[in-house]
């Protein structure tokens, strides 16, 4: 194509935090919705453009580089439907502009004209990646983060956890209620200053995975904690940075063992804090209850670890032999206590003080079992474990209350294990994403495998339907190899960074329009707000937080839609370790893709 000039006013990409961020300049009966952070050159690149009716002419599209020339010219589909709001829209498939640059997207439809920021780069997620991680750095509890580590967040640490009673709920001969124990360390669990096992669990389970798919990459990841750090030079580390800042959660986990095996469900103050700042905290700290789920959620995680940290024994020393015993004793635990749950009404009708935070309550634990003997036997391969695996299960998607899917993926990504077993599974899986697949190119106007649905929107949508998908995707690619399974983690996440019915980027810190005010206590008491990289929950139909004051959600809004970027809204704007492992997850298991090893650091 010949290039030439166009009259068009260019719009300069802003630069925060270091991140160049794209986006669109809309008028009110124009917009874009599209990645707001980047492209690969070779995948796929869409966007979707709002219009006034069905019957509305397709816009015509120009895309131009920051001489002003063109680059690329054509027009939009022809206008679709949303399937969840109705609203018409059209989708411009731009996948042929495949050389690295900073681009300006323009749509004209007749009436108005708008100009839309893309950057197509090769390594689009790797500082989305890096921050992705260091949010969990932000969260740990029990110490100051300093610079120069802490990036410009630096903040004064709270909740030492030295100083922590047992509750009358957790009570024993050997630690009678109000007993004082130790249990330091950990991340806060999301928006709140509390420590919750199961939650802690699934997340350590997604994000061990997620180092075994993607080793090399994960090897060489610095993400400026200080443990990576040596006389101000990157180290050559013992352990890669990934792996640190999961052992500073995993040792946390293990203080929450009691001496007979069983696990403590939680460590929390009676009631949440308000907002102020973690070393303003003065409310008592409590361990609470032993669970079956807690404690099979310790054992899965434990026995995954001691498998993942086996070559850094140096690192941690003794830390493999301490996780298995850790993880044996508490299964045995489960085993002879296969029903105890948290039923917090409950407890607060025999126990006092009453306990009101996070319940992470689940009545159905053979999901724990399964992927707690999964893991065990991964780790020992004694088939005692193998035998005990349960009947299998519906396939679903993995959440910290449905963890069967954690143990099935394991058995597809060790089919010398059990093969027959593993091949069946897959098999599931696969079938099951064929849905999904046929959305995105039929039905969905964000050309996305979620989202097209008014059941897709629900408490941490973003997370559990639309990046769990994601990560789903890459392991269909890891397993067959077929290219529609990559291209629909990236749709997933397109989704997730701007092309969806709010035009929001869901990650704070990223975009044009990114999440900016979420619900989430370190946040909202620090100087400089929000840290980046932090995915929130997402549209939430349900609004549970309607009645709190600083929640107004517009009327009849569409379930996709319905989402505030306020404080206030921990329906649809918290924040939580759990959803935050999805999205690192999912980028850095695309980025990976991209690159070898020696290039994860650039």
């Amino acid at each position: 194509m010949k290039h030439h000039r166009l009259p068009y006013p260019l719009v300069c990409a802003a630069v925060v935090t270091g991140i160049i961020l794209t986006g669109c300049s809309s008028q009110p009966n124009l917009q874009v919705r599209i990645n707001q952070v980047g492209f690969r050159p070779a995948q796929e690149k869409t966007a979707t453009i709002d219009v006034l009716s069905p019957e509305a002419e397709p816009c015509d599209v120009t895309i131009i580089n920051t001489a002003g020339d063109t680059v690329w010219q054509g027009c939009a589909s022809t206008t679709k439907l949303n399937p969840v709001s109705g609203k018409p829209r059209q989708i411009v498939d731009f996948s042929d502009l495949n050389e690295a640059g900073e681009y300006t997207l323009i749509v004209d439809n007749k009436i108005s004209i708008v100009n839309c920021q893309l950057s197509i780069t090769d390594r689009p997620y790797r500082e989305l990646t890096r921050k992705a991680l260091r949010a969990f750095y932000y969260q740990r509890a029990s110490m100051d983060i300093v610079e120069p580590y802490a990036e410009g967040y630096e903040r004064k640490g709270g909740h030492p956890d030295d100083h922590v009673l047992v509750h009358a709920s957790a009570a024993t001969d050997e630690r009678p209620e109000g007993t004082v124990i130790s249990c330091p360390g950990g991340w806060y669990d999301a928006g709140d200053y509390n420590k919750y096992i199961v939650n802690s669990g699934f997340t350590m389970g997604v994000w061990l995975m997620a180092y075994e798919l993607n080793k090399p990459y994960f090897d060489t990841l610095c993400l400026n904690i200080p443990e990576s750090i040596v006389n101000g030079k990157s180290s050559n580390r013992k352990c890669p940075d990934m792996l640190a800042e999961a052992m500073y959660n995993l040792r946390w986990m293990l203080m929450m063992q009691d001496t007979d095996g069983g696990v403590y469900h939680k460590l929390t103050e009676p009631d949440f804090e308000g907002f102020i700042r973690p070393d303003e905290c003065s409310k008592p700290r409590y361990v609470v209850m032993k669970t079956t789920a807690a404690t099979l959620d310790f054992a899965a995680a434990m026995a995954l670890a001691a498998r993942v940290y086996a070559p850094f024994e140096e690192a941690y020393p003794g830390f493999v032999a301490q996780a298995t015993e850790a993880a044996k004793r508490a299964y045995a635990w489960a085993q002879a206590n296969p029903a105890v749950y948290y039923d917090q009404p409950a407890l607060n009708e025999q126990f006092s003080p009453a306990i009101t935070t996070g319940a992470y309550d689940d009545f159905e634990v053979r999901d724990e079992f399964f992927w707690a003997a999964t893991e065990l036997y991964m780790l020992t391969k004694d088939r005692t474990y193998k035998a005990e695996r349960l009947p299998t299960f519906k396939y679903n998607h993995a959440v910290w209350g449905r963890v069967s899917q954690l143990a099935d993926l394991e058995w597809m990504m060790h089919p010398e294990e059990d093969g027959r077993f593993a091949m069946i599974r897959e098999a599931e899986m696969l079938a099951y994403m064929r849905y999904d697949i046929r959305d995105a190119e039929k039905k969905s106007v964000h050309r996305s495998p979620y989202g097209n649905d008014e059941r897709d929107f629900y408490w941490g949508c973003n997370s559990e339907g639309c990046c769990w998908r994601g990560i789903e995707f890459l392991y269909a690619y890891r397993l067959t190899g077929e290219e529609k399974y990559r291209i629909n983690a990236e749709r997933c996440l397109n989704y997730i960074l701007g092309q969806n019915a709010t035009g929001y980027c869901y990650v704070t810190g990223f975009g044009t329009k990114p999440a900016c005010h979420p619900h989430h206590r370190l946040s909202y008491s620090h100087p400089k707000g929000t840290h980046p990289g932090f995915l929130v929950g997402g549209p939430n139909p349900m609004k549970q937080d309607a009645e709190t004051d600083g929640v107004r959600y517009p009327k009849d809004v569409p379930a996709d839609e319905c989402y505030l970027d306020r404080q206030p809204s921990y329906a649809s704007n918290e924040v939580t370790i759990n959803w935050n492992v999805t999205l690192f997850a999912l980028t850095a298991g695309l980025d990976a893709l991209c690159c070898t090893p020696a290039e994860s650091e650039r």
